[in-house]
Parts: C-alpha cells; sequence; structure tokens
C-alpha cells in the first residue's frame, strides 16, 4: 500500500460515509455495502464522472485493500479525498457492518 494512502478500519466509518466499491462485477453481485457506488477499478479511468465528487471524504474498498488502496491514491493526487479501507470487505463483513447482495442470497465476500 502507497505510504501516502490515508486508512481506516471499516469500525471508524461513519455511517453517512461515501464508499466507492472498485471491486469486479461478480465479486459486487456477491455482496456489497449497501449505498456504496461501483465503479470497477478496471474501469475507473473511463468512469471518473461516476466517481462521487461532492463528498468531503471518500471512503474507497475492494476484498482486502490492496486496490483500494492504488485507487485512492490515484483519485487523491486527482481531486479528491480519498481514504483506504484497511482490510477491505473482509474486514467490514468480520466487523458486522452491513451488507447486501444483488442475487437475494445472504451476501458473501468473494
Amino acid at each position: 500500500m502507497p505510504p501516502q494512502v490515508p486508512t481506516v478500519p471499516p469500525s471508524e466509518i461513519p455511517a453517512d460515509a461515501v464508499l466507492l466499491d472498485v471491486r469486479e462485477d461478480d465479486e459486487w453481485v456477491a455482496g456489497h455495502v449497501p449505498e456504496a457506488v461501483h465503479v470497477p477499478m478496471s474501469e475507473l479511468t473511463g468512469r471518473l464522472a461516476d466517481v462521487p465528487a461532492a463528498a468531503a471524504r471518500l471512503y474507497v474498498i475492494c476484498r482486502s485493500g490492496a486496490r483500494s488502496a492504488r485507487v485512492a491514491a490515484y483519485l487523491n493526487g486527482n481531486g479528491w479525498d480519498a481514504v483506504n479501507v484497511d482490510g477491505g470487505m473482509l474486514a467490514w463483513a468480520a466487523a458486522g457492518r452491513p451488507m447486501t447482495a444483488e442475487t437475494g442470497a445472504d451476501p458473501a465476500v468473494v
């Protein structure tokens, strides 16, 4: 993880935070944070208009925190105030934070 990227554990993320999920579509469908914005890392540069710009702080999440750290570093270099979610969705789920799935099944981190 780049040292200049601020990182926060899921337990310290406010309930009204704006989250950007950068995982791929299959990961998102299996389970994600309700109200999160989904822009896969592989599509980020072509979809910057979809990245919330109005948020005072943007929390970036992936499965474990590696992809989101790279995305947060990129966004911070391009005008956003982005923070990496330490441990990603694995830590989010372990902390018992809310999740939903697009399949109707119990949400899971894949």
